[in-house]
């Protein structure tokens, strides 16, 4: 049986969720692209997309509570 892997800390989780959305979003954009070089195939989309969504569901997995640790509660 293969040892799991530690997960990555909630914050590189953050980190990795926007770069993912910023790769899928040019990817979207790139879709309709008047340049064919700049143009994505479907596949490359998807690609992006899956990339999104499976480290979106490693930050739902992990234990966030570190993420808000130092916020304090000001209200009265």
């Amino acid at each position: 049986m293969p040892a799991q892997q530690p997960s990555p800390p909630p914050q590189a989780l953050v980190e990795q969720v926007l770069i993912c959305f910023d790769a899928y979003t040019r990817a979207r954009g790139a879709r309709d692209s008047l340049l064919s070089g700049g143009r994505v195939s479907p596949r490359e989309e998807q690609r992006a997309f899956d990339d999104l969504r499976r480290v979106i569901e490693k930050l739902r997995d992990a234990d966030t509570s570190e993420l808000y640790a130092d916020e304090t509660d000001d209200r009265p």
